[in-house]
């Protein structure tokens, strides 16, 4: 390699060593490189396909050309390993007596869950839709990452002795104080759900929708599942207000139930190609990205607020109202002479999310709030209530794939210790550390 001295695994919140099994597989020694891609990440083939891959920008030979291709050398050594069967279960040698119940079954909890099963726990995983996955089952898009490829990872799991349960809300049909009379430690990893909305005239039109409306819906029809009165894109003018990978998957979805037209708006202007200069290697970079959504269909639009929904005499929405804005000094300026009307039957917000849903099980257990409202938690990420944890976005705010492994696996490192005195489990992040990416 031509690195000298590496950064990328400076870059990766999870500490992948990512020279080793790079240099592992220029050798061909592919069994020697998943074992060291495992030792630090417990779902290789998650963050190969989703993770926005901040060690790419941190690699050294970003500085001055493209950089090493390090996602696709991942979940090369993932898939190669799965089809020669070198994943295999790791169930414990010996049980510990002690239970742990992790509330939610996106990445951080499934990370926790593996993590503290293998230490010998005794781990029930709670999930209130109808199958384990959270957001990775019924957020993301089929032609993102197929389905298979987490039910072979859950196959691991149970066969480890992970025990699942579908379809319970915790917080209704099992109450906070049930769960903690019932286990000796509780992991809320219940991500950040709380959808940001756009309170403008026209809000209460018909036809629009948030992101997680509209995707779920869609996931599960494309799992062959029969959905009742399925938001569809079919035919109509799509207009996605958020340029995130969310508005990217909105888009692609869009594109597959055959849209006349589709249009993403973003209110901050087009990055540019290059790294800006107040961004510099190797921190990641806002530059101008391309996903495969992008690549077939739709447009995107920068530097753009939406003023107001227009309607139809049948109460749906039928445009939105533009105007062009300006960023200086932090402060947004509408441009003068710019208004202009869109036509739309359907509005998908995919703006992100402001916090962790607190009614129901967070008020039950009665965790204290930080001041952006989601869990607070301690260094072994404990919450206020003793024998009470967080992991993922739920504390930490929405973030990425990658961040919620890593946190899940230091969260079990936490409860690990909490129920042992002390533990062997690696822990690579503190919840004080922010992402690299917002």
């Amino acid at each position: 390699m031509d690195c000298g001295i590496p950064f990328c695994h400076q870059g990766c919140p999870l500490g992948n060593i990512i020279p080793e099994w790079n240099d592992l597989v220029w050798r061909d020694d592919w069994d020697a490189a998943i074992e060291r891609l495992h030792a630090t990440n417990n779902f290789p083939e998650f963050t190969g396909r989703l993770c926005p891959a901040p060690c790419e920008t941190a690699c050294v030979l970003g500085i001055n050309q493209d950089p090493v291709t390090i996602k696709n050398v991942e979940v090369s050594i993932i898939d190669r390993a799965w089809e020669s069967r070198a994943v295999r279960p790791e169930p414990p040698e010996w049980l510990t007596g002690r239970t742990v119940a992790v509330v939610g079954s996106g990445p951080a909890g499934l990370a926790a869950a593996q993590q503290l099963t293998r230490q010998g726990h005794t781990v029930a995983v709670y999930e209130r839709a109808d199958k384990i996955g959270g957001l990775l089952r019924y957020g993301i898009p089929e032609f993102k990452m197929e389905k298979k490829v987490l039910d072979r990872r859950l196959d691991q799991m149970r066969r480890e002795g992970t025990v699942f349960r579908t379809g319970v809300q915790v917080g209704d049909t099992l109450t906070g104080d049930q769960l903690r009379q019932r286990y000796d430690a509780v992991v809320l990893a219940i991500g950040s759900t709380v959808a940001r909305d756009l309170p403008i005239p026209g809000r209460e039109l018909g036809g629009i929708h948030q992101a997680m409306e509209f995707l779920p819906q869609s996931n599960r029809s494309a799992l062959g599942q029969e959905v009742e009165g399925q938001i569809r894109a079919d035919g109509k003018n799509v207009v996605i207000i958020g340029g995130g990978d969310t508005g990217a998957d909105c888009l692609g979805t869009s594109t597959r139930h055959g849209a006349a037209s589709i249009t993403q708006l973003e209110i901050m202007g087009q990055p540019g190609e290059e790294r800006p200069a107040n961004q510099p290697w190797p921190t990641y970079p806002m530059t101008f990205r391309v996903s495969s959504a992008h690549e077939e269909a739709g447009d995107r639009v920068y530097g753009v607020s939406t003023k107001e929904f227009l309607g139809d005499e049948d109460g749906n929405v039928r445009a939105l109202k533009l105007v062009d804005v300006t960023f200086e000094d932090g402060t947004m300026t509408e441009v003068e002479g710019t208004e202009r009307e869109i036509p739309a039957e359907l509005v998908l917000f995919a703006m992100g999310f402001t916090g962790p849903e607190t009614n129901g099980l967070v008020e039950q257990i009665g965790p204290e709030l930080d001041e952006r409202g989601n869990i607070a938690r301690d260094a072994a990420y404990m919450t206020s209530v003793e024998g009470v944890f967080v992991a993922g976005d739920a504390g930490r705010g929405q973030s990425l794939i990658v961040w919620a492994i890593a946190e899940g696996r230091s969260c079990a490192a936490g409860v690990d210790a909490w129920l042992t005195g002390t533990t062997t489990l690696p822990a690579p992040i503190q919840p004080t550390e922010r992402p690299l990416i917002a």
